[in-house]
């Protein structure tokens, strides 16, 4: 069940797994980063920048925080620089976080009504469903991120849930 302690817990989730990730990417430099390793978003930058664009769209459709000015399909090249690329991330990561303290049980029985352009049209989802997508998204697109980092030879760190509170 989606309650305010599992949105907070996977906010938590969030930022320690993209700061573990984060720190093994900068270990490979921007060539290595940037290299096309077949996934869906081409590269390890590739994909961080979609994650990032995604919780962008996510953060401006629950508090109206600013909507990125690129589309989805333009998603990989978000942010070219990886130094400011880390710094929005951590931004990111500490606004969903101070969100998701601020949940509250009646909230989340509401429907969350916003306008999607891979749809192309308005869509209305119970609040809920539409945090534990966002959540999912967030952990599918680690999962390859995580991958790419290994084949490259880094040595990211667990990803495993239970431990999200366990120092590393």
């Amino acid at each position: 069940m989606v309650d305010p302690a599992f949105v907070q817990t996977m906010a938590r989730y969030n930022s320690w797994q993209n700061r573990s990730l984060m720190a093994e990417a900068d270990l490979l430099g921007d060539e290595a980063r940037r290299l096309d390793r077949g996934a869906f978003f081409k590269s390890i930058q590739g994909t961080f920048n979609h994650l990032l664009w995604a919780d962008e769209i996510w953060l401006h459709r629950l508090i109206g925080t600013d909507k990125p000015a690129i589309s989805g399909r333009d998603s990989p090249i978000y942010v070219k620089d990886w130094a400011e690329f880390c710094a929005r991330r951590n931004e990111r990561d500490a606004a969903i976080e101070t969100w998701a303290d601020t949940v509250e049980p009646n909230w989340l029985r509401g429907t969350l009504i916003w306008y999607s352009g891979a749809a192309g049209r308005e869509l209305g989802k119970p609040r809920a469903f539409a945090l534990m997508h966002m959540f999912n998204h967030q952990t599918h697109h680690r999962g390859q991120i995580h991958a790419m980092l290994t084949a490259a030879g880094a040595r990211p760190g667990d990803t495993d849930l239970l431990l999200v509170d366990e120092p590393r």
